[in-house]
């Protein structure tokens, strides 16, 4: 087992850190991109992306493999100190797999929204192929 500094970690995105030249631009090492979605969940864009509770829902996104330092280099270096790690379920063609995935403590309000973001993430989407959220 590797306790190393250069242990990785699985890691579910599903806001604009899914597209590998953002992580790189960040000195993060996209390792073992997959497309992933997950059940029980729905994307949610407030003033940041943020996953949902939600009930007969499905959110996509993308899984890398990245040490530690780099996931507190993309959220707690970045300022997104907003963002806790969670550990969920993703499948991956079909087959469940644990990871860790940063989201919003706090959910959004009702009113909150960010076009420009959103418009960014459809381009992101299509690049991996992911379904575009409507109720986002």
């Amino acid at each position: 087992m590797d306790n190393s500094a250069n242990r990785l970690q699985e890691v579910f995105f599903y806001g604009l850190y899914m597209d590998e030249n953002i992580l790189k631009s960040k000195n993060v090492i996209p390792r073992n991109p997959r497309p992933a979605s997950v059940n029980g969940y729905k994307l949610r864009i407030g003033k940041m992306a943020t996953l949902l509770r939600c009930k007969n829902s499905q959110a996509f996104g993308m899984v890398y493999s990245l040490t530690h330092a780099e996931i507190n280099k993309l959220y707690i270096e970045s300022g997104l100190t907003d963002y806790i790690a969670e550990a969920i379920t993703v499948l991956i063609e079909n087959k469940p797999l644990n990871t860790l995935c940063c989201n919003l403590l706090n959910p959004p309000q009702n009113e909150d929204s960010n076009n420009e973001y959103f418009e960014k993430l459809k381009i992101c989407m299509n690049k991996y192929n992911l379904p575009i959220p409507n109720d986002c």
